[in-house]
């Protein structure tokens, strides 16, 4: 059977863009569909835009921390509309480029909508085209619990934005998201209030990384309301006010309500069932929260449809943008380029842009204690960097090393302070590679350097 495409793919976000150059690069017609700006959630209101304003953030404390450096810095005042408008003309710039490879490559972009129909058939506003490979990768969105009042609460999408600036923001969760953007807002002059259900953020990652964090954003003046879960939200002239289940809790006034609660895959509405394609269950746990489903895919991103392939934030794996891209590439090589090979999510490093930043790679402590018991040896380290000697604030560096003592290998490591995501990117080098404790301590550190003492812990 003559296709119209040797490969369709469905989302041009990370993975969908990097599938889709990589196949035409070994000479397959390649056509991919995107109903929204070219770029997917890392573009368009993911990475990128955070990480500007995770940047714009900093000058505050910046500016403060030059005096002890002899530097006498005027009022400082911020340009909202200006900060915002500057961002999402970057991202409409860097959407462009996307388009432009996409040409470069040989790719048709065709936009709209795309649903199944069937195995070898999408349908685009109306537009029936065939082919022998489907690659879905539409990634995923924000999701609020069911919860009444819910819908004055904006998500991590609509937080780039806002007209103004707000005054007080309630942020609602305890993960990345929510985590990151209390620290940018209160970085850029908010008052901050964050409500966790539980003891503490950011479950999953290494203890010290979420006790350094948070000891951190208290002392940056953010607020953390725990043990308490959203019951009522009801407008009054000041914006809103959040009455939370703690007996004794106050309820929470402010003019902004951040829903960060999770993600879920974008898979309503792709004809799934149509095309033969199955689900897994992907739940958010917590009252209110309903459960969720990704596409089902073996360690070849292929689907129960032999032919139809899914990668990224849609198949709930880990929700990255380089994994995204590294799925796309691995899917690519295996279909298109005679290179059948798996993408591995074993020692995946990732980044926390909050202030205090952190970043990590391999196992957590506790995730190495639960494999090997006493065998694990712990390295650490905290410390003032040296470039608080002069401006008098007590922020505090972590580092640290989970080493298995029978082979002395580095299992994982864990950094919060500057420059963390920096750090821990060339030490995921030597850590996926297999790099032992010895190793470590026989590499000359750089001096003066916070980063030498991942070299000279003892």
């Amino acid at each position: 059977m003559a296709f119209d495409y040797d490969l369709f793919v469905i989302g041009a976000g990370s993975g969908g863009l990097a599938a889709s150059k990589r196949a035409a690069s070994y000479g397959a017609k390649v056509a991919i569909a995107e109903n929204d700006l070219v770029g997917g959630t890392c573009v368009i209101r993911g990475c990128i835009p955070k990480k500007l304003m995770v940047y714009g953030s900093h000058f505050p404390a910046l500016f403060s921390e030059a005096s002890g450096y002899g530097w006498k810095v005027g009022n400082a005042e911020l340009d909202w509309e200006y900060f915002i408008t500057s961002i999402d003309k970057e991202v409409r710039r860097l959407s462009q480029l996307h388009i432009n490879f996409l040409e470069k490559a040989g790719v048709e972009l065709i936009s709209g909508r795309a649903t199944l129909l069937d195995s070898h058939t999408v349908e685009v506003d109306g537009r029936k085209v065939t082919a022998d490979k489907i690659l879905i990768a539409v990634g995923g969105r924000p999701i609020k619990p069911d919860l009444p009042g819910m819908e004055y609460g904006i998500t991590s999408d609509e937080i780039f934005h806002l007209k103004e600036k707000p005054k007080h923001i309630v942020i609602l969760g305890a993960g990345y998201i929510g985590t990151e953007f209390a620290c940018i807002m209160r970085g850029l002059g908010s008052e901050v209030t964050q409500i966790t259900r539980g003891e503490k953020i950011l479950k999953g990652f290494d203890e010290d990384i979420r006790t350094e964090i948070e000891e951190g954003m208290t002392n940056h003046g953010i607020r953390l309301i725990k043990n308490n879960v959203l019951k009522t939200i009801e407008p009054v002239p000041e914006g809103f006010k959040l009455t939370l289940s703690g007996e004794d809790q106050e309820p929470v006034i402010a003019d902004v309500f951040l829903v960060a609660t999770g993600r879920t895959p974008n898979v309503d509405g792709l004809g799934l069932e149509k095309a033969g394609v199955d689900v897994v269950a992907s739940s958010i746990e917590g009252p209110g929260y309903l459960s969720t489903n990704a596409i089902a895919v073996n360690e070849y991103s292929q689907t129960s449809q032999p032919n139809i392939f899914a990668v990224g934030d849609v198949t709930d794996r880990i929700n990255l943008t380089p994994v995204a891209i590294g799925e796309g590439r691995a899917f690519a090589d295996s279909e298109f380029g005679n290179n059948r090979r798996e993408f591995s999510h074993q020692t995946v490093p990732t980044a926390i842009f909050s202030s205090p930043e952190a970043a990590t790679v391999g196992l957590t402590e506790a995730e190495a204690r639960e494999k090997l018991g006493d065998a694990v040896k712990i390295f650490h380290t905290r410390f003032r960097a040296m470039y608080h000697s002069l401006t008098g604030k007590q922020e505090k560096t972590m580092m640290k090393l989970v080493v298995d003592s029978n082979t002395d290998k580095v299992l994982g490591a864990h950094m919060v302070g500057d420059s963390s995501a920096e750090i821990i990117q060339g030490i995921a080098i030597a850590v996926k590679m297999g790099a032992t404790k010895k190793d470590f301590d026989t590499t000359v550190g750089i001096h003066p350097s916070a980063a030498e003492e991942f070299v000279t812990m003892r």
